[in-house]
């Protein structure tokens, strides 16, 4: 019987490439994956433009919700319809005592422009998810309980949605989030991501 040998080379230590200078090979994005961006880059948009029309309407009186003579460059107050009137809870009186002051119908309206044309574009979604988070949950606190569930309203939603588009980086897909995230500033200060 002839027994079979197997020589095994060595390739001394010197000579072995380190793993981490080997070159990653090519990602290759799934069908699963790309789905996925374009999902959350069309929630994106989908808030953002909710931001958008609520500070257009506002501010322009389009008929929708706001009447061209409560328009704000007509003279009306962004603030004092709903905080004065609709506001319930533990945090009425507050609202109601800040309902029409300029300094909150700027703030209010500086907000949703911020807010919106972020989403919109694409960049700050960082800044934008905490400003419309903070925004957000104040509404929610403005209408405690909520009229049609214990807790939890469109408010709260809205302010995990976006969250998750400031971890996912939605405004990369079918957004200048890229080019935001290359200019000098962002990179020396990336909480402006």
């Amino acid at each position: 019987m002839e027994t079979m040998t197997a020589t095994i080379e060595r390739t001394p230590a010197a000579e072995r490439t380190p793993a981490a200078t080997i070159a990653p090979a090519a990602h290759t994005e799934t069908t699963r994956q790309k789905a996925t961006r374009y999902v959350w880059a069309g929630l994106r948009l989908a808030l953002g433009w909710v931001f958008l029309w609520a500070f257009l309407d506002k501010m322009f009186g389009l008929g929708h919700e706001t009447p061209a003579k409560n328009a704000w460059i007509n003279g009306g107050s962004p603030t004092k319809g709903f905080l004065g009137n609709a506001v319930e809870g533990p945090f009425a009186d507050l609202y109601r005592n800040i309902a029409g002051a300029a300094w909150a119908d700027w703030l209010f309206m500086l907000g949703l422009l911020g807010i919106g044309v972020a989403l919109m574009l694409g960049i700050g979604i960082r800044i934008a998810a905490v400003a419309g988070g903070l925004l957000l949950v104040l509404m929610w606190t403005a209408v405690l309980p909520p009229a049609n569930n214990p807790f939890m309203d469109d408010h709260l939603i809205y302010a995990g949605l976006l969250a998750g588009l400031a971890l996912v980086g939605a405004g990369n897909t079918l957004g200048l989030g890229r080019a935001w995230a290359r200019l000098p500033l962002v990179q020396r200060l990336p909480w402006l991501k």
